[in-house]
């Protein structure tokens, strides 16, 4: 025995109304249409589902169980439909970020806690871990995107950037630095530096090289096998401070103060960008990168996705 979803929403509606006339008005059919499937949907059954008269129909005691039972079938094929739909759409499923910086603060956290109140159906989860791990979990599928510091690019990945950060240093609250608004790349000159062995611990460190390489310093930097949490949290009682992003901010530390730095430019910036795999077809993906764009105003292409 067969029947299909718009027999049973035809029932549906002819309980509803009491009236195969009004039915078939209110679902914008031909009544002659709409009786012919109730008497195909009778004879499929093998039972009278309506007592019809001239006032109009009435379900009969086995029309009664029928429509009963025909309500939550409907109601559940709907919502498979627009859930697939939505999925289709990326406004389900599942979305794994990956990064490899604090979301204490900055933009990083202000746009996953955005995207999960504008995306509520999508089950968001995000992974921090370094490079290498990130880049080698995008392959598999386990992420499907990865926020990273700096531009650079890696060969086999779609590499965008999203947003720009301020870099600043964190030090002792005593330290005579900590007594200016901002500091500049050329008051740390002969400064002494400690950062974390985990990401984006190499990252700040090439790029402190470089800006202070510029003006004939040599810096020195320690590297501990930590974390940036507690790099910023031991930095209160010693005579070193570290780089951080903005993101970075948002925790505070007994007797640590960030301070912005400044270059001749001015404030100093770094980028964050975002990795992903072409191929990868998760429509949540898709989602994700076209509220990046608008918040952020790009104008870069995700529609077309390489062979």
């Amino acid at each position: 025995m067969t029947f299909d979803m718009r027999q049973l929403r035809y029932a549906i509606a002819a309980a509803d109304h009491g009236s195969f006339y009004r039915a078939a008005r209110a679902l914008d059919v031909e009544q002659s249409t709409f009786c012919r499937n109730i008497l195909r949907l009778e004879r499929m059954i093998g039972a009278k589902l309506f007592d019809r008269s001239r006032a109009g129909v009435t379900t009969t005691i086995a029309g009664t169980r029928f429509i009963r039972s025909a309500r939550p079938m409907v109601a559940n094929a709907d919502r498979m439909v627009a859930a697939t739909r939505d999925a289709g759409q990326g406004r389900a499923g599942a979305l794994m970020l990956g990064h490899n910086s604090s979301v204490s603060a900055g933009n990083l956290r202000a746009t996953v806690l955005a995207w999960q109140s504008d995306n509520p159906d999508v089950d968001f989860g995000s992974v921090e871990t370094d490079r290498g791990a990130l880049l080698a979990g995008l392959d598999t599928g386990e992420i499907d995107i990865a926020i990273l510091m700096g531009d650079a690019g890696h060969e086999g990945y779609r590499r965008e950037p999203f947003w720009s950060e301020r870099i600043v240093v964190a030090l002792p609250a005593q330290h005579p630095l900590a007594g200016h608004e901002i500091v500049h790349w050329t008051d740390l000159r002969s400064e002494r530096f400690v950062l974390p062995a985990a990401d984006p611990g190499s990252d700040i460190r090439d790029m402190l090289l470089g800006r202070l390489s510029m003006s004939g310093a040599h810096p020195d930097i320690r590297i501990d096998q930590t974390t940036r949490e507690t790099v910023l949290s031991l930095l209160g009682a010693g005579r070193r401070m570290s780089i951080v992003c903005e993101g970075s901010t948002g925790v505070r530390y007994p007797d640590v103060v960030y301070r912005p730095i400044h270059g001749e430019q001015g404030p100093a910036l770094t980028v964050y960008s975002g990795c992903w795999r072409e191929d990868n077809g998760n429509p949540a993906l898709r989602r994700f990168l076209g509220f990046i764009k608008a918040r952020y105003a790009l104008s870069f292409d995700f529609s077309q996705r390489s062979e």
